[in-house]
C-alpha cells in the first residue's frame, strides 16, 4: 500500500465519517413486523465524503479525507481503499481503542435501499487532532455528516479555513434531522449547498412551494450555488446568475448506495474546471449513473470513462 507524505496538498479534502459498508442484496426491504432473505453479502469502504474524494481522485484530481479509523480490519480495508484509489491518506486520524465506523445497508432488487450507521471512533475527532497545515492550501473542503459531536469539531474547524477554500457541504438526512438553527454555522459559511429534495423540504419545514423558491431562499443566506439533487427526475441548481433543470441519464440500476456521492464526485471536478452551471449538473449525473451500476464504488467512472463520453 502506498502511504502519501505529509507535505503533499490536496485540491479537495473531505471531512465526514468514514465507515466500512456491510452491503446486503435482499428479496425486499422489510419494514415493521415483516420479514425477508439475504442474497448476498459485501463489504465495501465507504462513507459519503470519502466516496466523494474516491470518486475525484478516479477524475484526476489530488484529494485527501480528515476522519478517524481504529486499529482493526476495517480500519485497514478503508486505508488502503483509500491510499490505492490514489487519496492522500495525511489526513487520516488513527484510534488505538475503539472500532472503525460501519454502516449497515440493505438494497433490494430495484436498488432502493435502508441504511443502519455504528459511528464508532467516526464521532471521537478533536480539533487538535487535525493538522491544520494540511489543509490551509486545498481549494475545496467537503462536509458530509456525522452521527455524534465530531459535528462541533466540524463548526470550529470554520474558522481555521482560508478565506479562499470553497465550502461545499452535503448535510445528508442525519444533519437535516438536526434542523436549520443547529446547521446555520455551518450553512453560513457554506459556498455550495448539495441537497435533495426531500432533505431541502425537511430543513426548511415546506412541502408547499416549489423547489427553485425554495433555492432562492438559501442564496439569499449567502450561498453562492444551491443544488437540489432529485434522483431519477434530474437535478435542478441555482446561483443567482444562471439556473437549471437537468434531466438524469439512463441506468441500469444495481445499488442506489453512493449516488449523490458520485455525483458531487461530478459537480466538484467540473466546478474546479470552470464548467458552467448546466455542463456542470450534466457531467455530475453521468458520473451518478455509472456509480449506480454497481455495489458501492466499483463503477464510478475514470477520467478517460468521462472524456470518451463527452
Amino acid at each position: 500500500m502506498e502511504i502519501f507524505d505529509n507535505d503533499l496538498n490536496a485540491e479537495v479534502i473531505g471531512f465526514g465519517a468514514l465507515n466500512v459498508d456491510k452491503l446486503y442484496s435482499v428479496g425486499s426491504i422489510a419494514s415493521a413486523d415483516e420479514e425477508s432473505f439475504i442474497k448476498s453479502e459485501t463489504d465495501t469502504p465507504g462513507g459519503s465524503a470519502a466516496n466523494t474524494v474516491v470518486g475525484l481522485a478516479r477524475l484526476g484530481l489530488d484529494t485527501s479525507i480528515i476522519g478517524k479509523i481504529a486499529e482493526d480490519e476495517d480500519g485497514d480495508l478503508i486505508e488502503y481503499n483509500l491510499a490505492v484509489n490514489g487519496v492522500y491518506t495525511n489526513n487520516l486520524i488513527y484510534s488505538e481503542t475503539g472500532s472503525t465506523g460501519k454502516c449497515l445497508g440493505f438494497v433490494d432488487g430495484e436498488g432502493e435501499r435502508c441504511l443502519y450507521i455504528d459511528p464508532g471512533v467516526n464521532d471521537e475527532i478533536k480539533i487538535g487532532e487535525i493538522n491544520l497545515l494540511n489543509i490551509m492550501n486545498c481549494r475545496i473542503m467537503h462536509y458530509t455528516s456525522f452521527v455524534g459531536e465530531s459535528f462541533r469539531t466540524q463548526i470550529e474547524l470554520l474558522e481555521k479555513l482560508s478565506p479562499q477554500t470553497v465550502l461545499s457541504f452535503d448535510p445528508g438526512m442525519l444533519y437535516v434531522q438536526k434542523g436549520f438553527d443547529e446547521l446555520k454555522p455551518i450553512l453560513d459559511r457554506t459556498d455550495i449547498l448539495l441537497i435533495n429534495e426531500s432533505e431541502l423540504r425537511l430543513l426548511c419545514n415546506n412541502n408547499d412551494v416549489s423547489v427553485q423558491e425554495l433555492a432562492i431562499e438559501f442564496l439569499d443566506l449567502g450561498i453562492e450555488t444551491v443544488v437540489v439533487k432529485q434522483g431519477s427526475e434530474g437535478v435542478y441548481a441555482t446561483n443567482g446568475t444562471e439556473e437549471c433543470l437537468v434531466e438524469a441519464f439512463k441506468a441500469e440500476v444495481v445499488d442506489t448506495t453512493g449516488a449523490g456521492d458520485s455525483f458531487n464526485s461530478g459537480f466538484l471536478y467540473a466546478y474546479l474546471k470552470g464548467y458552467k452551471l448546466e455542463q456542470s449538473c450534466r457531467i455530475a449525473n453521468w458520473v451518478a449513473s455509472k456509480s449506480i451500476e454497481g455495489f458501492g464504488m466499483e463503477k464510478f467512472p475514470s477520467l478517460k470513462d468521462l472524456e470518451d463520453f463527452f
